[in-house]
């Protein structure tokens, strides 16, 4: 296929490149290229490239910063969203689009599935919402998949912020009161691939299988990295003073996945484990692929 990719220097783009690249012809276009917010400018690329697929891998993710710059946030995450819709309408055009777990408010205990009810709590949520219902609306060939705490190579996220932390302070303070499920991007990107190559349609939930804190997250980061002398204390979030309130249970259903695609998506903390070990974040033990039990 002809597939244009839309955000590909980002985390999730750029593994995504790496991983069509190889049986698509891909184009590609980042934010200092292309304006998703200019309904225009979606046009004119649309119509240049005219791909049998455009993948949107942009987005505006500073969940906290979306409190303070509402316009941009919606511009990007859910006005851009119509604009691809729109242009790739008349042409018929498959469109690929991400979507977040903070779509949900947390009140469920337990994971999410595709037809639960949306409540957002904050403004972050609401536009990636609001993304979804735009191309609901101005498109009928559309893949949304959604998916949470993504962490990859080709960008800042939460493991190299604790890794940095863990160098420059004395302890850490991490809440223990939102869990979800940490989700490598490579592994997310295969999942990608092979929802595209099976011609799936629709809303999908993707994330690495099982789940954790932030507080658990980070003690198995600590691990992995070798730092043993380091403090870490659990904390509950109304101990911090973030604009963007969080979801305190926000975990995806992924059944589906699983039943379309005829694959699982590995342990969070095995693809924590590989993504270490292949960045060089630390001294990361050996992982017995065979017993989870074997984690340090």
């Amino acid at each position: 296929m002809k597939i244009l990719l839309l955000g590909y220097r980002g985390m999730l783009g750029a593994d995504l490149l790496l991983k069509l690249s190889a049986d698509h012809e891909v184009h590609t276009t980042g934010s200092d290229e292309l304006d998703i917010s200019s309904g225009e400018a979606c046009q004119n690329v649309i119509s240049a490239v005219m791909p049998d697929l455009v993948i949107n891998a942009a987005a505006y993710t500073d969940v906290d910063g979306c409190e303070s710059k509402r316009e941009k946030c919606f511009s990007v995450n859910a006005q851009g969203v119509k604009n691809i819709a729109i242009a790739c309408r008349d042409r018929a055009i498959k469109i690929v689009h991400f979507s977040t777990d903070y779509i949900f408010d947390g009140a469920k205990d337990s994971p999410y599935v595709e037809t639960d009810a949306c409540r957002p709590l904050n403004s972050y949520g609401l536009s990636k919402l609001e993304g979804e219902r735009f191309l609901e609306a101005f498109s009928d060939n559309f893949l949304i998949i959604r998916s949470s705490w993504l962490y990859g190579k080709n960008g800042r996220n939460f493991v190299t912020t604790i890794l940095e932390k863990a160098r420059s302070v004395g302890r850490l303070d991490v809440v223990t009161d939102q869990v979800g499920s940490p989700t490598y991007t490579e592994d997310l990107a295969d999942a990608v691939v092979s929802l595209i190559n099976g011609g799936h349609r629709g809303i999908v939930h993707v994330t690495n299988s099982g789940s954790c804190s932030w507080y658990d997250f980070t003690q198995k980061i600590l691990r992995f990295a070798g730092i043993t002398n380091l403090p870490a204390f659990p904390i509950t979030s109304d101990k911090l003073t973030r604009p963007a309130a969080r979801p305190s249970y926000s975990v995806l259903d992924c059944r589906k996945f699983a039943l379309l695609s005829g694959n699982s998506m590995r342990p969070w903390e095995e693809a924590l484990h590989d993504y270490m070990a292949s960045a060089g974040l630390g001294k990361v033990p050996i992982y017995r692929r065979n017993n989870l039990d074997t984690l340090p």
